[in-house]
């Protein structure tokens, strides 16, 4: 193979990113989606994404949206197709199942035009899952989905309102999904079980963690934390991305609840954070930022002593935090509040950067960062750990290999399509 071929593998190929999250949103699966479908762009190929309207993590339509119900735009290289869809500011079992059908059907009615020669869907959402299956069907492609959550285990372990009558409809849309593709993707092994339990051969299963999307830390730390306004003498304890149900944050306004000496930061935006401020009120040492941009994101990060990550306690094999990646390239150690038997604690198990603690409880979270707070150098060494695990497992390039393999696989037809 020549030095062209190896650096454009995908020349002239024709694929189609199927995924509800796109740029410009800058945190969940987006930056996934993006990077994959512009990565596979510089490679030669000739790629649109069909998505839809920014919307997340603050779920509500981004304002420069507001009048648009269909557009093309080209970034990166690529087509995007967007769709317009309805987004429910608050969270039920009813409301996400109107959000996916919305995304469903404009998906549905007005998919890209021309045929594929593969199709990648990222679910969530299942409709997403639902529409990658059916235009590469229609079509007779290699589809791929790239599970990334699993709504039907979501939908029984996250505690939204409605959500057991949800799991069901919700599974039978993954199984639909899963059981047609090529090959598929999930970015932990944890999700292997749940996965063949929907009906998908294990043969067909390939492991494709995701990768840090963001570049480490630049700015002096002390200058960071003098513009936050935060104390040198105070430990601060960060939580950042989405304010769902299933991140039970409310663990951390409990925490500090119990202390005035430790100061607790919840950056980001979600459908729970009006809730978590309510929670928070009367407390002085609870702070709430708006998300941040990409040039300050791990800048910000970096300046806090402890990084919180945060589960409910039901919550076992139905998602792992985008948000450990950025955490390991900071830095910082990790807190994990987590079920002891998940994707997510064995994830931060394997990185080395971080500790876990017993979920839902603020006093074993409040004992176990006051212990890193108190020895500086311990808490150094474990949160050095995190950039050496990126390096190691978690880079871009080697990321966007392993889906350059699983792309090159289905396209190759050694995967047993179901079409």
């Amino acid at each position: 193979m020549s030095d062209g071929e190896r650096h454009r593998p995908f020349e002239d190929r024709r694929l189609l990113v199927v995924s509800t999250n796109y740029a410009p949103e800058v945190t969940g699966i987006g930056p996934y989606a993006t990077q994959l479908a512009e990565h596979w762009a510089q490679s030669g190929a000739r790629v649109r994404a069909l998505t839809g309207m920014p919307h997340y993590p603050s779920w509500q339509l981004d304002e420069a949206y507001r009048s648009v119900w269909r557009t093309v735009e080209v970034r990166g290289g690529v087509g995007v197709h967007r769709r317009r869809h309805y987004v429910p500011s608050r969270q039920s079992a009813l409301r996400r199942a109107a959000f996916e059908v919305s995304v469903l059907a404009t998906g549905l009615l007005a998919p890209p035009p021309g045929r594929p020669d593969a199709v990648v869907s990222q679910m969530p959402s299942l409709a997403g899952g639902v529409i990658g299956a059916r235009i590469a069907r229609r079509h007779r492609v290699p589809y791929i989905p790239v599970v990334q959550d699993l709504m039907g285990a979501a939908a029984a372990q996250s505690g939204i309102r409605g959500g057991d009558r949800a799991a069901a409809l919700a599974a039978a849309a993954e199984r639909y999904a899963l059981s047609r593709a090529t090959l598929v993707g999930v970015i932990h092994e944890s999700f292997v079980p749940r996965v063949t339990a929907l009906g998908v051969d294990p043969g067909r299963i390939r492991t494709v963690p995701n990768w840090t999307h963001v570049q480490g830390p630049t700015a002096d730390r002390a200058a960071t934390r003098a513009r936050l306004g935060w104390d040198p003498a105070t430990p601060v304890l960060l939580h950042s991305g989405n304010m769902g149900l299933k991140q039970g944050l409310e663990v951390l306004v409990d925490t500090a609840r119990l202390t005035p000496d430790l100061r607790v930061v919840l950056m980001g935006d979600g459908n729970q954070r009006d809730a978590l401020r309510a929670r928070a009120e009367g407390l002085p040492n609870v702070d709430f930022l708006e998300p941040a941009g990409a040039g300050e994101f791990t800048d910000i990060l970096a300046a806090a002593d402890v990084l919180a990550v945060t589960q409910r306690a039901s919550v076992l094999d139905m998602s792992v935090p985008s948000k450990l990646t950025s955490y390991f390239v900071s830095g910082r150690p990790v807190v994990a509040s987590v079920a002891d038997e998940g994707g997510t604690a064995d994830e931060v198990r394997r990185s080395g950067a971080g500790v876990l603690v017993a979920p839902e409880d603020p006093a074993a979270l409040l004992e176990t960062v006051r212990k890193l707070a108190a020895d500086p150098v311990a808490a150094g060494e474990l949160g050095a750990e995190g950039p050496a695990y990126v390096a190691r497992h978690l880079s871009r390039e080697a990321g966007l290999a392993r889906f350059d393999d699983l792309l090159t696989e289905a396209l190759d037809g050694r995967g047993s399509a179901r079409r």
